[in-house]
C-alpha cells in the first residue's frame, strides 16, 4: 500500500470510530432493553441499526477529509451507500451466523465482523464510491 492510500485508510478508520461508537451504543442499548425484531437477538437489531445511523455521519466525514472528493453528492452518496449497503449485508450476516447460530458473545463478533467490514467499505469507497475519474 502507498503512502497515500495508507494516509487514506488511517483517516477512514479514525472517521469510522465515530460511526462504530454509534454502532456500539445502539448494541449496548438494545441489549439493555432486551429489543429485538423479528426473531433475532438484541444485539443483531442493534448491530444493524446503528450500522445504519452511523454511516449517515462516516458519509460526509469521508467525503470531505479523508478523500477529499469533488464529485457532485448525487454520484458519491448514491455510491458510497451502494458500497455501505453490501457492508451492512455482511455486517447482519456475520452477526446472526455468529451471535444467533454459533453462540459467540455479541462483543467478539462484532469487533471482528467491524474488522472485515472496515476493510470491504475502505475498498469500495476508495476504488468506486469516492475515485476521481481521470
Amino acid at each position: 500500500m502507498n503512502k497515500i492510500a495508507l494516509g487514506q485508510f488511517l483517516r477512514f478508520a479514525a472517521v469510522g470510530l465515530s460511526g462504530t461508537a454509534v454502532q456500539y451504543l445502539s448494541i449496548q442499548v438494545a441489549v439493555m432493553l432486551q429489543a429485538s425484531v423479528l426473531q433475532q437477538s438484541p444485539a443483531v437489531t442493534g448491530s444493524a441499526i446503528g450500522y445504519l445511523l452511523g454511516s449517515v455521519v462516516n458519509y460526509i466525514l469521508n467525503y470531505f477529509f479523508t478523500f477529499g472528493s469533488g464529485k457532485s453528492h448525487v454520484e458519491a452518496a448514491s455510491k458510497y451507500f451502494s458500497v455501505l449497503a453490501i457492508g451492512w449485508g455482511i455486517n447482519l450476516g456475520l452477526m446472526k451466523l455468529l451471535v444467533d447460530q454459533w453462540g459467540i458473545w455479541h462483543w467478539y463478533a462484532q469487533v471482528f465482523t467491524t474488522g472485515l467490514v472496515l476493510c470491504w467499505n475502505f475498498a469500495g469507497s476508495k476504488l468506486w464510491a469516492f475515485k476521481e475519474t481521470a
